[in-house]
């Protein structure tokens, strides 16, 4: 930047637009499945399965939150690190009956999956249909 962009910019002009933040909750205990079962009878859980090492899932995390604009109230949001809690994965599968895919989101709703989508399916825009 040179000297006159910083003389006759405004400080406004440095501001970037503001980022949806998206309320993820960490899943870090299997006890946590059996919450996450009971809660679905009140409102639409959502498990995010997230691999650290994988681009593909990196890519498909940042386009998630990039697109976030739900109501807090709408759905609740799990992330789980698949490299950290991979027997957490495993138990979701076999609790709620779902292959394993990564990455991957699993709606929940009255203790069961409704739906399930992974890599380039997985949407923000979906979970409001749910």
């Amino acid at each position: 930047m040179g000297f006159f962009d910083k003389m006759f910019k405004s400080d406004n002009d440095n501001e970037k637009p503001e980022k949806n933040s998206v309320p993820w909750i960490q899943l870090i205990t299997i006890e946590t499945l059996e919450v996450i079962a009971e809660d679905s009878f009140n409102q639409p859980i959502a498990i995010l399965k997230h691999s650290t090492s994988c681009g593909i899932s990196r890519m498909v995390l940042r386009q998630f939150e990039q697109n976030y604009n739900l109501d807090p109230d709408s759905v609740k949001l799990y992330f789980l690190d698949l490299l950290s809690y991979r027997d957490i994965s495993n138990k979701i599968a076999s609790r709620f009956n779902v292959p394993h895919e990564s990455p991957q989101l699993i709606v929940i709703k009255d203790g069961k999956v409704i739906y399930t989508a992974s890599h380039s399916e997985i949407n923000v825009e979906k979970l409001k249909t749910l």
